[in-house]
């Protein structure tokens, strides 16, 4: 499954866009998967609970989605970091 990356996971994953392999087709499953396979982007995506940042948002096919919301093989997926500033 591809995903486009922006902000700082794009250093921590060595490009604009990654490929990943869930365990199960969801948002949850793609995110657990991403922080697998590139470990620095963990701190960027998960507080020290484990759970998503706030600030972090995932988009599948142009909507907003929570870590329920199914991400099909072929879907569009775009994922930004927390964001730090004022």
């Amino acid at each position: 499954m591809e995903i486009q990356v922006y902000g700082q996971l794009r250093a921590a994953t060595d490009g604009k866009t990654v490929t990943v392999t869930p365990n199960e087709p969801t948002v949850a499953g793609l995110v657990t998967a991403l922080c697998v396979q590139y470990p620095r982007a963990e701190s960027q995506l998960l507080d020290e609970s484990g759970d998503l940042r706030p600030s972090v948002r995932v988009m599948v096919d142009g909507e907003t989605a929570d870590l329920d919301t199914a991400c099909p093989a072929d879907a569009d997926i775009k994922l930004f970091p927390a964001m730090q500033g004022g």
